[in-house]
């Protein structure tokens, strides 16, 4: 699955699927946005379940992701946007790129 950033339109991308007709790509929606918080959430599973994690057999990876998801809906939360539009826009300016810092 790929975005709908024009990468997949760029022709050495394009001859490389050419070359390869068992690949297809899936594009997501131009309004899908929501997507990122799905993959925010991906982020986290695997920074908090998964990364240091020592898995004998795809049964136990898949029961300490069930614990994480039944833990992180008991402690249900949404996600919050924390950075202030100004950071934002100055990001987005050419020329005035700044780095983000976590609060």
């Amino acid at each position: 699955m790929v975005d709908n950033y024009a990468t997949h339109k760029h022709p050495a991308v394009k001859a490389w699927l050419a070359r390869n007709p068992r690949i297809t790509l899936h594009l997501t929606p131009t309004s899908g946005s929501w997507l990122n918080m799905v993959e925010v959430f991906f982020g986290v599973i695997t920074r908090q379940a998964i990364r240091r994690g020592s898995f004998g057999s795809v049964r136990e990876l898949i029961g300490a992701i069930g614990r994480f998801v039944d833990g992180w809906n008991e402690r249900c939360h949404p996600f919050v946007w924390t950075k202030p539009a100004d950071d934002l826009l100055n990001h987005c300016r050419p020329g005035q790129r700044t780095s983000f810092t976590r609060h």
